[in-house]
């Protein structure tokens, strides 16, 4: 099997796919304030939300990937009842709206495109052109807002559902047990996120100028153009491709573990050697290897301990469970404390597509004739994050394997504690920024006099960061979660990026509440000139020193997952692992 194809195929769609989501999302702030008239509060709670909603979609397509159709099923049936959807939009509203997919929820990502980029030309957008910095629109009507909403949270539905089940089918195709395709899969993820701004490149550059323009329809239709090229480039890989079978229902497993746990409350838990487990290499989960007994969470080890009554119910799994099933729920439990705390670290990403565009839209960011729109400044935390990642394989991973003693450099919990540290400097650099912008105001102006690259350092401390925590945490939670459930590991990531903006939106509502009393207009009001965003990045900075010292603790206690026969991880690789 040629992995460098597999790396190819993989790396064109997501760097596809990406290009055509942030096409809709790098600049849905000004979207909202400049065309729906929002104020700015409201508009970065709005964004925040939406983007919480696309990655708390995840969970569907993992959930789907993981229990009943397989990866390479879940990534192909609704991109083929996409390519029907987008014929009949086309033809039914002569214009070409309809958007691709590549997962199980592909056809609603479609749809969701398609109707963004005919709700915005046929309802929003008027007169044409407005939505710059020159022209005002309308008031929308509520019917075209209402469609407006549709549509984005359909294309959050599509795009959310597909991604872990890509991420995962691509390391499926690596075989853990040779030590040069472990090395490849860890090459895998390092290029999956580095496609995924490569994408995020051209919407950041040259959409950004057709929608910061005006030209907010065409933006959306060059998505959609991306998108159904994102798909063909998924299907050219489909002779090459090693599939992986649906292991069935996680969530019944896990909830049969407590349910026997509770019914063998009063029972002693019994010794390892006599824990039910199946004979044979393989566990009682079709596909999926064993997994060792671990001695914590004992009070779980009931659920496979044998009884009297259970020799008559040994096919009852609401009694007895196996091992294997039984340490399958105990490694959720163990990566759920360390998932809790890069929820914080979300909050930082989430400012990007938010108040960091509010910022630059307030300052100077005239080029001598050439205005910069605000939302391009994400560029530079995009080329940090394609610069960090050629930088920390190619010096960080031998200069790191030569001082900790591991070959391959920092490990996954170490580089997402790195990633944490980051995340809060790049909080502290905003504050400072914003601290500056505050003391060039003039007044009755609109924007700062100071210049807009003072925003550089908060957006390349954020690159780097993202190199550090979200491949670290695809890498761990794609590697420590059981066979049965690696589409959940993967969707982990992305659910934590949900949260995070959850957290984010609330966040700016209780501060706003808190803030703004009488004349006080807050410290993020419609007029950023008489606020103080400053303290809220500097809010957010102790929030998440806070949470380091907190990620420290759980990443110590964590035991890494302990498989059976054709164990991926050498001893070594399992000692290192907790190691921070």
């Amino acid at each position: 099997m040629n992995h460098d194809i597999d790396i190819e195929c993989n790396a064109a769609n997501q760097a596809l796919a990406t290009l055509a989501f942030f096409g809709v999302g790098v600049n849905l702030v000004l979207f909202l304030t400049r065309v729906l008239h929002q104020e700015s509060a409201e508009a970065a709670n709005n964004v925040s939300k939406w983007t919480g909603t696309v990655y708390i979609f995840s969970l569907i397509g993992a959930f789907l990937s993981d229990s009943y159709w397989g990866r390479y099923l879940t990534c192909t049936i609704f991109q083929l009842i996409f390519v029907v959807v987008l014929y009949c939009i086309v033809f039914t509203l002569h214009l070409t709206i309809t958007l691709c997919w590549h997962y199980e929820i592909l056809n609603i990502y479609a749809q969701g495109l398609g109707m963004l980029s005919f709700t915005s030309w046929r309802f929003l957008i008027k007169p044409a052109g407005c939505g710059n910095e020159e022209t005002t629109c309308l008031e929308p009507s509520s019917l075209g807002v209402g469609i407006f909403y549709l549509s984005i949270y359909l294309v959050a539905f599509g795009y959310g559902g597909h991604q872990p089940t890509l991420a995962t089918f691509g390391a499926d195709q690596f075989d853990e047990k040779n030590e040069k395709h472990r090395d490849a899969r860890e090459t895998f993820f390092c290029y999956f996120y580095f496609a995924l701004n490569v994408g995020s490149l051209f919407s950041n550059t040259v959409l950004v100028y057709y929608e910061n323009s005006g030209m907010w329809t065409r933006g959306f239709l060059v998505s959609l153009a991306s998108a159904v090229i994102a798909l063909v480039s998924y299907l050219a890989g489909y002779q090459k491709y090693k599939y992986v079978k649906a292991h069935g229902n996680p969530v019944i497993r896990v909830v049969q573990v407590f349910v026997a746990t509770a019914r063998k409350w009063k029972v002693g838990s019994a010794k390892e050697d006599q824990l039910y487990e199946v004979d044979g290499p393989e566990s009682a989960i079709k596909g999926s290897r064993k997994i060792l007994h671990s001695n914590d969470f004992r009070f779980m080890d009931k659920a496979a301990t044998i009884t009297e009554k259970d020799a008559v119910h040994l096919k009852n799994h609401w009694r007895l469970c196996t091992v294997t099933q039984v340490e399958e729920a105990k490694c959720v439990l163990r990566m759920l404390p360390v998932w809790l705390c890069t929820i914080i670290y979300s909050v930082v990403f989430t400012q990007m597509a938010s108040l960091f565009v509010e910022q630059g839209n307030v300052m100077n960011n005239e080029i001598g004739k050439f205005h910069l729109p605000a939302a391009s400044m994400s560029v530079l935390d995009i080329c940090s994050v394609l610069l960090c990642t050629g930088i920390y394989r190619q010096i960080l991973v031998p200069l790191a394997g030569r001082l900790s003693g591991n070959p391959r450099g920092l490990t996954e919990l170490q580089r997402m504690g790195v990633g944490l540290v980051i995340g809060m400097l790049a909080m502290l650099a905003a504050g400072v920024t914003e601290f500056e912008r505050l003391k060039h105001v003039t007044p009755r102006e609109k924007a700062s006099s100071l210049s807009i690259f003072w925003q550089i350092p908060q957006y390349v401390l954020v690159g780097a960061s993202e190199v550090f925590m979200y491949v670290g945490q695809l890498e761990f939670f794609n590697g420590q979660a059981p066979d049965g459930i690696k589409s959940f590991g993967s969707s982990l990531c992305m659910a934590s990026m949900s949260l995070g903006n959850y957290v984010s939106s609330m966040l700016v509502y209780m501060v706003m509440r808190i803030t703004a009393r009488g004349e006080n207009p807050g410290w993020i009001p419609n007029n950023l000139n008489v606020g103080h965003m400053d303290r809220f990045f500097f809010l957010v900075a102790v929030l998440n020193a806070l949470d380091f010292v907190l990620y420290l603790l759980c990443a110590r206690w964590y035991k890494s997952i302990n498989l059976g026969d054709g164990d991926m991880e050498s001893q070594e690789d399992k000692e290192m692992i907790g190691k921070v």
